[in-house]
């Protein structure tokens, strides 16, 4: 059985990730600040099931602080296998508010995990990208060789700055890196911000559901735990490979709210507001590469991880249903 480090361990891939490793008897050192990108509650609801478990060891660190890498350092087992870096501010519309926070813990955050793997010897980084890199000029489904210099937003900025950082170190210093690029992850729990999470909510609770655009625009959804294992499955040895992951299921949004509608037993209240620019009309992947080369195939249908999800919101619906959601 193998340790490793995880940031972004109360982030709603993460704590996922943790509990499959767990599971499996490894031993997981996680870190995160609990910052208020979102309502922490759900942070803290995430790693409340982690605490406590053999195996699990936690400190609430920030990444964009360059001591982080000695407090690891001394904190860490002699022997780590690997470190998934998951920890990022995420988001497309916020990172118009604030972009500086974006570049001090996606860049900043990222090189220090990255020196933290160069001086300690860490072999192996397994780092999460966005789909939002690609922008608008390739046509989806997207493939990982399409051009992702010209994204919409700050926070698609970082994180190909990232991407390119990794290359570097990776290069120089022999690195194993393999850099993720999620596409629309939804389940249980997951970031408010999202829009299977907001229109649960605002269904349930029967607020309007606000939809940007005529609501025919396309997403590619991959539940949580399909995106948990291929994380965990981009530990194995490959060089420096960037891998789409998820993004496969895909429906227009209008598809996706008749779809809760029917699970929830209420009927949307839409209202509709101009579509945002730091919107794509589509988005959805090619997975041929996660498959090839990680053996990644995706198990959850949406019919059931939908399901799934609804069912945890009207389970937790109490607190969860406090939940602001932007």
């Amino acid at each position: 059985m193998a340790n490793y480090l995880m940031t972004g361990a109360a982030g709603f891939i993460g704590s996922r990730v943790i509990e499959f490793l767990l599971d499996d008897g490894h031993k997981v050192y996680g870190v995160d600040n609990i910052n208020d990108a979102y309502d922490v509650r759900l942070k803290e609801y995430r790693l409340g099931k982690l605490l406590g478990r053999d195996g699990f060891h936690f400190r609430k660190l920030d990444i964009s602080e360059k001591p982080v890498i000695d407090m690891l350092s001394e904190w860490l087992p002699e022997e780590v296998a690997g470190v998934i870096h998951l920890a990022a501010w995420a988001g497309t519309r916020r990172c118009l508010l604030d972009p500086w926070i974006y570049v001090a813990t996606n860049n900043t955050g990222s090189l220090n995990i990255l020196e933290l793997c160069r001086q300690y010897g860490i072999p192996k980084l397994v780092l999460a990208s966005t789909s939002s890199v690609y922008g608008s000029v390739s046509e989806p489904p997207y493939t990982e060789s399409d051009d992702t210099n010209h994204p919409l937003q700050p926070y698609a900025a970082t994180k190909k700055g990232v991407e390119v950082m990794a290359h570097a170190y990776s290069h120089l210093y022999g690195i194993d890196t393999t850099v993720l690029r999620y596409f629309t992850v939804y389940g249980p729990a997951g970031r408010p911000q999202m829009v299977m999470f907001r229109f649960c909510k605002w269904i349930a609770e029967g607020l309007p559901v606000v939809v940007n655009g005529d609501g025919e625009q396309t997403r590619g959804f991959t539940y949580l735990d399909d995106i948990a294992r291929g994380t965990i499955q981009a530990l194995k040895p490959l060089g420096y490979e960037i891998i789409n992951l998820g993004g496969h299921e895909v429906v227009t949004i209008n598809k996706m709210i008749a779809m809760l509608e029917t699970r929830i037993g209420k009927k949307a209240t839409i209202t509709h507001q101009p579509f945002h620019p730091a919107d794509v009309r589509s988005n959805h992947a090619d997975t041929s590469k996660a498959k090839s080369l990680l053996g990644w195939e995706p198990q959850v249908s949406l019919e059931e991880g939908m399901t799934r999800l609804v069912d945890w919101y009207m389970q937790e619906r109490t607190w969860a249903s406090q939940i602001e959601t932007p």
